[in-house]
């Protein structure tokens, strides 16, 4: 099964380990994207993971690529032309003290992408399961089109379809983005999201939850996921299910809805010692789309997701370099962190 992913890649520039953004003067260069981070997640798993975005020729685009293929990633398909590369500030939080993102991605190559730059005939050749996500429309309206321009062509052709709907409120408005995401899930099989995005993308809330408390009724997510395959024709839906005790400790389990058994599947909850959150929901949307390829029950997908996004929780940079058998034996140890001889 060969799983094309299609985003923006990021240049990463974080302050050195817990330390407050210029509070030393370095800061810690990796690459990213919500994307980026599925395929390559997905390349270490063993399955066929291709990776599109429109990048400017030169060395950091040429340096983030390579960060891919390092992995295994076909990036191939990648499309040049004008415009600079995205990137993003990250100050880690600790304790009491959120992390903090600032995006300088303005102007970006894909933000500039036209319609015409992408050919999705060709492009969908040999594919079986295509991802995108909400942080792609947000960039630009040429984009919105161009994602648009994408699921019909995926579903044309018969490929599954997936979307973690990533709400970024530093992107675009609440309202602006309902308008357009409204018109492009019904276009997809598989959605994946947070306590906050099925309210803020799509107007579904969960009764009785407080992600600020991290006060979760998890009873109330098999209705907003029921809802939002009623009404938008999802196959299932899966949503990861954080709380947060503070920046340095949270709960995290997750959901996965199947509209065809109307069955709702929870995994365990595990207490993560954060070392890095960023990418743990990318990491959790790889596990769930690897799960349902791979044919595993609802309830093993949903495990086997939530386990590999926990890990992503403990390791440095987006990327998570966690393999199909690290997953495994967290699954089957409980998660006692024993030294594995």
């Amino acid at each position: 099964m060969k799983v094309l992913s299609f985003g923006e890649i990021l240049l990463r520039l974080a302050a050195p380990g817990y330390t407050k953004l210029f509070q030393k003067d370095s800061l810690d260069a990796t690459f990213c994207g919500g994307e980026a981070n599925v395929s390559v997640s997905l390349a270490i798993f063993g399955l066929e993971s291709q990776y599109l975005t429109k990048l400017p020729k030169g060395d950091v685009g040429a340096a983030a690529l390579n960060s891919m293929r390092y992995f295994g990633v076909d990036t191939s398909k990648v499309v040049y032309g004008d415009g600079r590369m995205g990137l993003y500030y990250l100050e880690k939080g600790a304790s009491q003290r959120p992390s903090k993102v600032i995006y300088d991605r303005k102007y970006s190559a894909i933000a500039l992408a036209e319609r015409s730059d992408f050919d999705w005939d060709t492009i969908f050749e040999g594919v079986d399961w295509f991802h995108w996500t909400g942080i792609n429309p947000a960039l630009s309206d040429n984009l919105a089109e161009i994602c648009m321009d994408a699921c019909k062509a995926a579903k044309a052709k018969g490929i599954t379809v997936s979307c973690d709907l990533n709400y970024r409120g530093s992107l675009w408005s609440v309202e602006k983005a309902k308008s357009v995401m409204t018109k492009l899930i019904p276009y997809v099989d598989v959605c994946v999201g947070n306590e906050e995005d099925a309210d803020k993308v799509l107007g579904i809330k969960s009764t009785d939850t407080d992600v600020e408390t991290g006060k979760l009724n998890k009873s109330g997510y098999a209705e907003v996921a029921k809802e939002i395959c009623n009404t938008y024709g999802c196959k299932k839906v899966a949503i990861t299910l954080r709380e947060s005790y503070s920046a340095s400790c949270n709960g995290w389990s997750a959901m996965l809805y199947d509209a065809a058994e109307q069955q709702a599947y929870f995994s365990r909850t595990y207490d993560i010692q954060i070392v890095d959150r960023v990418g743990g929901g990318d990491s959790f949307t790889a596990g769930t789309i690897y799960g349902l390829i791979t044919g595993k029950s609802s309830q093993d997908a949903i495990e086997f997701a939530t386990a590999a996004s926990c890990l992503k929780h403990t390791m440095e940079g987006d990327y998570n370099r966690t393999s199909v058998e690290d997953v495994e034996k967290l699954l089957k140890s409980g998660g006692s962190g024993r030294v594995q001889r």
